[in-house]
């Protein structure tokens, strides 16, 4: 039965790279939907929609690569790879964005290991990521996919060492995610089972009556 409830949920999202051209409207639209808390942690601060809509446009003609992850043919994740000539050390730099209606289901863990096998696939031996200071998911997120983190200045930054990133380190990941997402449905399947219960009783004494 949970099987099947996986495969149901599954059905209806992806994980894929977006092309050039539907990296404008499809980013944007994901980066606009974002709450007030999500764009602070996002781009460290609350930015305002003219803001994201300038910011999406130059991620759709700067060579950045978007690694989205889709529910309902709607873009509700994105992982960000920008190239090392965007940033001041050379390094590639990563960021992430989960629209909260999808979060709690491994969707960070899912586009941080495509994000690692897209950036392997580059040749790059080393990303960037920067957080915001409150953004407490995000710098767990990082560590657990072996990022050294140091706070200054209000945010935190480091890098991942890609040369000691290995397969079974992006089969651990997956499993992770894969468990986390299992956990969920489980839990979604209990809440649903409790409440058709209580809608039985409540409506038990009616037929009954009839």
């Amino acid at each position: 039965m949970y099987l099947s409830l996986i495969a149901a949920a599954l059905a209806d999202s992806s994980v894929r790279s977006l092309s050039q051209q539907e990296e404008l409207p499809l980013l944007r639209d994901h980066l606009l939907r974002l709450d007030r808390t999500s764009r602070r942690d996002r781009f460290h601060g609350f930015m305002d929609d003219s803001f994201i809509e300038r910011y999406a446009e130059k991620c759709a003609n700067d060579g950045t690569t978007i690694i989205a992850f889709f529910e309902n043919g709607e873009v509700r994740g994105a992982a960000e790879l920008h190239p090392p000539d965007q940033s001041p050390d050379s390094l590639p730099e990563i960021a992430f964005s989960v629209e909260s209606s999808v979060r709690r289901r491994g969707v960070g863990s899912i586009l941080f290991r495509k994000l690692i096998s897209e950036a392997r696939a580059k040749g790059y031996k080393s990303l960037r990521i920067t957080t915001g200071a409150q953004n407490d998911a995000m710098r767990a997120l990082a560590a657990k996919f072996g990022a050294q983190l140091v706070f200054r200045h209000g945010e935190s930054t480091g890098t991942i060492d890609l040369t000691k990133y290995d397969q079974a380190d992006v089969a651990r990941s997956w499993t992770e995610s894969t468990v986390s997402g299992m956990r969920a449905v489980v839990a979604f399947n209990r809440a649903y089972r409790r409440m058709l219960l209580r809608m039985a009783g409540a409506a038990g004494p009616e037929w009954g009556a009839s």
